[in-house]
């Protein structure tokens, strides 16, 4: 847990957000610290992966506050966001360049910042993708997929990640690569929010937990409250 004295990262308030003519988060807020993991449950369709969306501006319409370091960015575009938050977000369908190997697909990405990971510091975190490294995109597996995903922001010098459901339908020995890489990049002092269905992956690596109910924050959970408030929570997101 980062101390209390720890510096507002990012700050939503009253967080509106549409695709078309569907309303789908209504008034959201949470906060951030710099150097969190947080992560972001709920049932299927709660607005949990728009939240992020909305974040960056992938969304229709927004309305609200979204403030990085004390900047607003509600009235920014995608380009404008990435760069002014230092933000980089990993999106459920991963987005690597299936045509290209990993080599490529590493060196492609823009500098949004400075202080992205060297092509070396990748092939240290994740050596998986090292020994495939004159690998096609397509011809990897789902989780070699993943990290790929995840290498690719961490070469842009991105220092907020946004990760969307990066464990769905992978391995065990999988799972306990990426939480070693979670691991690692809260230690280099990145802050992390992760949309997860896997609640046994995500509960421990997580500061505080935000459970989300039709587009709203309805609890709040820190680490150190989960064994008490366990059955509040499986109550929120059973089917």
């Amino acid at each position: 847990m980062p101390p209390e004295n720890a510096g507002e990262l990012l700050k939503i308030e009253n967080l509106h957000a549409w695709y078309g003519e569907s309303h789908i988060l209504h008034g959201l807020e949470l906060t951030v610290h710099e150097g969190e993991v947080i992560t972001l449950l709920g049932r299927n369709g709660s607005g949990r992966s728009t939240t992020l969306k909305a974040i960056l501006g992938l969304v229709g319409k927004r309305t609200g506050s979204i403030r990085v370091n004390g900047t607003e960015l509600i009235n920014l575009p995608t380009h404008q966001i990435a760069r002014v938050g230092k933000l980089g977000y990993c999106p459920e369908e991963r987005g690597i360049y299936a045509s290209l190997n990993v080599d490529e697909n590493l060196v492609l990405p823009p500098v949004i910042a400075e202080g992205g990971l060297s092509v070396d510091e990748i092939y240290q975190m994740f050596p998986n993708l090292k020994e495939r490294r004159k690998s096609q995109g397509s011809k990897l597996s789902g989780g070699e997929q993943q990290m790929l995903a995840i290498a690719r922001i961490l070469r842009t010098g991105a220092t907020l990640l946004l990760l969307d459901e990066i464990t769905e339908g992978l391995a065990p020995v999988i799972l306990k690569s990426l939480d070693d890489v979670i691991r690692k990049l809260r230690a280099r002092g990145f802050t992390i929010i992760l949309v997860e269905q896997n609640f046994r992956f995500a509960a421990p690596l997580a500061d505080r937990h935000y459970v989300i109910e039709h587009g709203r924050v309805v609890e709040q959970i820190a680490a150190d409250e989960l064994d008490a408030k366990q059955d509040q929570l499986n109550r929120h997101l059973s089917v």
